[in-house]
This record gives C-alpha cells, structure tokens and sequence, in this order.
C-alpha cells in the first residue's frame, strides 16, 4: 500500500532553515507528481510546493524564493528545503502524491516559527 512518511520538521527562530524529507513506498515513485501541504491552526490546509516526474515545480506566491522543492529517484524521497523562514510558516506540513481523483497523505511534521 501506499506510505508516505514526513521527517524533519522542528522548532527553529524567525531567518532560519528546515529541511523536510519524505519517504515514499508503494508506489513507482519516478512516475510520480509529488507535493507539499501546510495547515495552520484554524486554516485550511494549502498547497506549498509540487514537483512533477520530470522535475518541474510549482510553488505557492507565499513561499516563492525561499523554498526549493527536490526528489532523488534513487531513494524514493522527496524534500522541501526552508529557508528565511517565517513565524506565518508554522503548520504541520504534509507530503502528497494522487491516484487520480485520491489523494494519500503523510502523517505531517510540525514546523514551529518563533519570533
């Protein structure tokens, strides 16, 4: 079955870097589109970041610059590097990839921004 599994999130100060990892089983991880969410406390969760199987990426206006979003084939793994971040960046962030109209989705990894 599909797993997605999300690591690296943590508490770190306002102009700081994370990166996150997430490692994927189940599933033919070359062939597919993978992505980042967010959701905040009371908020919706939102699109982050997404990398399709050839490699090109999409980011969300908020995080434009300061994210880069990257997979490596070979370990079945993709990331978000996090950089300037911002206490507004505080969410559970969780790793996505679609069947068709079904989404599968990690267990998420909180990133804390402080002040």
């Amino acid at each position: 079955q599909v797993q997605l599994v999300e690591s690296g999130g943590g508490l770190v100060q306002a102009g700081g870097s994370l990166r996150l990892s997430c490692a994927a089983s189940g599933i033919t991880f070359s062939f597919k589109a993978m992505g980042w969410y967010r959701q905040a406390p009371g908020k919706q969760r939102e699109s982050v970041a997404q990398i399709s199987s050839g490699g090109s990426t999409t980011y969300a206006d908020s995080v434009k610059g300061r994210f880069t979003i990257s997979r490596d084939n070979a370990k079945n793994t993709v990331y978000l590097q996090m950089n300037s971040l911002k206490p507004e960046d505080t969410a559970v962030y969780y790793c996505n990839t679609k069947f068709g109209w079904v989404d599968y989705w990690g267990q998420g990894t909180q990133v804390t921004v402080s002040s």
